[in-house]
């Protein structure tokens, strides 16, 4: 017995105890939906197809957009044997094992495809063991991943193959493909003749978030409870007898809320998703838009995100967008942070929405922002000199003699309460840092820096009392 196995797909379709979503599975591009981007004809990866000029290949895109299916695909057009891997499953030894087999049927002519599912979940060995046999063409390598490859794949594996991005399915392709399930008379649902209207299937689609299997899998459990059985596909009763019966029953709105019962959100906390929905608020809130910022608020909580994450990125962009234009939102952030954690979830979300909205309606100014960055540069690019000696406190008898605070002024002694004294090292002088804006509170506050440099150019001599150690 040899480690190749047929395209699932290509076997006995009218098996009923296989899942709905593996039956239904595209067998060619005409059959395909969705990623036009990618297979119309004259596209990138549609014309490397058909003219048998593939290397390897990453698809990267969310759960149930067709990377699967597009590898079968692609091995059934080009006649070769199709290996499928489950990085989840295997180790270094089956794929040593699988590679020296692949290595003996291309000396008899035989191209092999190997299809590695969750590929971002091999570790650096076991990807390393795929190279040389990219390398030598004894294999054509096609990986699947939910990740940025960038960060997920290793560079000589990624150099040496295409990625294309698969994006995520729309509500009208999922429909299609919902109703194509119900009619087909082979493969899918089609025997048992049930009804369902385009807003149930909306409904269905919508409740997917883009992933084509799992509004297969709630077609599949609606069908299910529409016929009065535990699962079309199971053999108990009712089961595959009544998928051959006509039943002209029809699948409700009521019906798919039953299938339903939790919304399936696309998230992983600990991926590019992840990232990709912080950034969404933060933008939303720097923007000024109140109701996109709690769009994305709601994403992430609902979708299972640590309320308190959210909770210090909200303080993040208090401090960072609003700085001190508007200083009571840092307050109000770190207020929502403590009732997240003192009331918990989901209580918790509505202090977080009062922050977010109040963030984004607030003066922005990333002044604050600018200015410290500027000091990190000039921290880390010009010398360290040393604090000027009428800064430096003088305790000691000693310090004194060296000149430490001589010729500091006691700025609460003089008249506009400041003096005429250098405070940044020489150096940096005449360095201006912070430049606050016109927007909110940081209006007064330049009105008050304005007044301070005129006092500070305009200053008359005095003989003010010096207060060293002050």
């Amino acid at each position: 017995m040899g480690l190749f196995q047929t395209i699932p797909s290509s076997e006995n379709p009218g098996d009923r105890s296989r899942p709905l979503a593996d039956r239904i599975r595209p067998r060619t591009f005409d059959e395909f939906v969705g990623q036009e981007h990618l297979i119309a004809p004259g596209k990138p990866l549609r014309v490397q197809i058909e003219r048998d000029d593939l290397g390897s290949l990453i698809f990267w895109g969310p759960p149930g957009t067709g990377k699967t299916t597009l590898a079968q695909i692609i091995a059934r057009m080009s006649r070769a044997e199709f290996i499928e891997f489950s990085a989840v499953l295997s180790g270094i030894k089956e794929i040593k094992q699988v590679m020296a087999e692949a290595e003996r049927a291309r000396q008899y002519g035989t191209r092999t495809i190997v299809f590695v599912d969750e590929i971002h979940r091999f570790n650096k060995a076991q990807q390393d063991a795929f190279l040389p046999h990219v390398e030598k063409g004894n294999i054509r390598l096609i990986g699947a991943t939910t990740e940025n490859p960038s960060f997920e794949i290793i560079s000589a594996l990624l150099s040496r193959s295409r990625v294309y991005v698969l994006k995520p399915l729309t509500e009208e392709q999922i429909v299609l493909l919902l109703r194509r399930a119900l009619e087909d008379n082979e493969r899918g649902l089609g025997t048992i003749k049930l009804s369902a209207g385009d807003d149930v299937l909306k409904q269905i689609a919508a409740y997917s978030s883009g992933d084509a299997r799992s509004a297969y899998n709630v077609l599949e459990v609606a069908a299910a409870l529409a016929l009065g059985s535990p699962h079309p596909s199971k053999g108990a009763k009712g089961g595959a007898a009544s998928i051959g019966k006509t039943s002209g029953a029809e699948i409700t709105t009521a019906i798919v809320q039953d299938a339903l019962q939790k919304r399936v959100l696309l998230y992983d906390k600990a991926g590019e998703e992840h990232y990709n929905l912080i950034s969404a608020l933060h933008k939303s809130v720097r923007n000024s838009d109140p109701d996109a910022a709690l769009y994305w608020l709601g994403r992430m909580l609902e979708a299972g995100e640590d309320p308190l994450y959210v909770a210090r990125r909200v303080v993040r962009m208090a401090i960072e967008d609003i700085g001190l234009a508007e200083p009571n939102a840092l307050s109000l952030c770190m207020a929502a942070r403590d009732a997240v954690d003192f009331i918990g979830m989901p209580e918790g979300s509505l202090a977080l929405a009062q922050a977010v909205v109040y963030l984004a309606i607030a003066p922005k100014s990333n002044a604050l922002y600018t200015a410290y960055t500027d000091v990190q540069q000039d921290v880390e690019r010009t010398a360290a000199e040393s604090v000027p000696l009428h800064l430096r406190n003088a305790p000691t008898g000693l310090m004194k003699s060296l000149g430490y605070g001589q010729g500091y002024q006691y700025a609460h002694d003089l008249e506009g309460k400041v003096a005429d004294m250098q405070c940044l090292p020489d150096n940096l002088k005449d360095r201006t840092y912070y430049r606050p804006t016109n927007e909110g509170v940081e209006k007064r506050i330049r009105e008050r820096m304005e007044e301070l440099r005129r006092t500070k150019n305009n200053f008359t001599i005095e003989t003010p009392r010096h207060r060293e150690g002050k």
